[in-house]
C-alpha cells in the first residue's frame, strides 16, 4: 500500500490496487473563516495550500470515503470537483442523504462487513472529543482496510483515545495506523482529537505498529505542532514507529 499525506485529515490511499481518498478538504488556502471559539482568529482555513494539484489528487479514483462531515473532512470544493458518479463511503444515512443531496449518485453507508472489489471495508467507532463537548462535536467513524495482500490498514479518523480504539487494535491487530493527531480544541471543552499521550496510548496498544500522526497544522484550532509531537516521540524512545509527515509525504509499506 501507498498512503499519502494531502492536507489535514486529506489522504491518497493506494490499497490493493485501488485508489482511495479520504476526508477530502481540497478548497485552496484561506477560503473558509477560522473555526470560531479557539485559537488563531485571524487566520482562515485552510491554513496551508495543497501540497498538489486537485487534478493529481483525484486522478483515477476508485473510491471516496468520508468519515464525518465537518468543513475540514468534506468541503464545498470536494462537492464541486468530484465526478458525481464515484463510489462514496459514509458514517451512517444521515450523513448520505446529505451527500446525495450534493448531487452524488453511488453513496454506500460502511458497515461492519462492507466490501469493496475483493477489499474488505469495517467502519470502526470513534468520539470526537470527551464529555460535554461530544453533543457539539456529532458521530464520526473510522475504517479498517483489509485485504490478502495487504497489510491491515486503521484509518482512526477524528478521535481520541479511548477503549473503543483500543477494541479495534486487539480485534484487527494492525499493522499500519493512521491517527488524527494535532489536538485540535475549542478554547473550552479539551481535545476533539488524538493529542500526543493519546498517540502514545497507541502505540502501547500497537507496539509493532507503524503510527501515521495526520490532521496536523492545517485549520486554526490545533494546538498540537508536528515539532512538537517528533520531540515528544524522540524523547519516549518510539521515532521509529511514530510516523509525522510533512504535507505531500508518502509512505510504502
Amino acid at each position: 500500500m501507498n498512503i499519502e499525506q494531502i492536507r489535514n485529515a486529506t489522504l491518497v490511499v493506494e490499497y490493493a490496487g485501488k485508489k482511495f481518498l479520504v476526508d477530502p478538504f481540497l478548497a485552496e488556502k484561506g477560503t473558509y473563516p477560522p473555526f470560531p471559539n479557539s485559537l488563531r482568529q485571524d487566520q482562515y482555513n485552510p491554513l496551508v495550500s495543497l501540497p498538489t494539484s486537485i487534478d493529481n489528487i483525484i486522478n483515477n479514483l476508485d473510491a471516496v470515503i468520508v468519515t464525518h462531515l465537518h468543513l475540514d473532512h468534506f468541503d464545498d470544493v470536494a462537492k464541486e470537483v468530484l465526478p458525481k458518479d464515484i463510489k462514496m463511503f459514509v458514517q451512517n444515512e444521515e450523513d448520505a442523504t446529505e451527500v446525495r443531496n450534493a448531487g452524488f449518485q453511488n453513496v454506500e453507508v460502511l458497515q461492519g462487513d462492507t466490501v469493496f472489489e475483493d477489499i474488505k471495508l469495517t467502519k470502526t467507532k470513534g468520539e470526537h472529543g470527551r464529555g460535554e463537548i461530544l453533543k457539539l462535536a456529532g458521530l464520526v467513524c473510522g475504517v479498517v482496510f483489509n485485504h490478502p495482500n495487504e497489510k491491515t490498514l486503521y484509518v482512526a479518523g477524528d478521535t481520541v483515545w479511548y477503549e473503543a480504539v483500543q477494541e479495534v487494535i486487539d480485534t484487527h491487530k494492525p499493522e499500519i495506523i493512521v491517527v488524527n493527531a494535532g489536538d485540535n480544541q475549542f478554547l473550552e471543552g479539551g481535545s476533539l482529537v488524538m493529542g500526543k499521550d493519546d498517540v502514545y496510548e497507541v502505540y502501547k496498544a500497537a507496539p509493532n505498529a507503524k503510527i501515521i500522526a495526520s490532521h496536523m497544522e492545517a485549520v486554526n484550532h490545533w494546538t498540537l505542532s508536528k515539532e512538537e509531537l517528533k520531540r515528544f516521540i524522540y524523547v519516549k524512545g518510539i521515532s521509529s514507529n511514530v510516523l509525522v509527515p510533512d504535507d505531500g509525504e508518502s509512505y510504502t509499506f
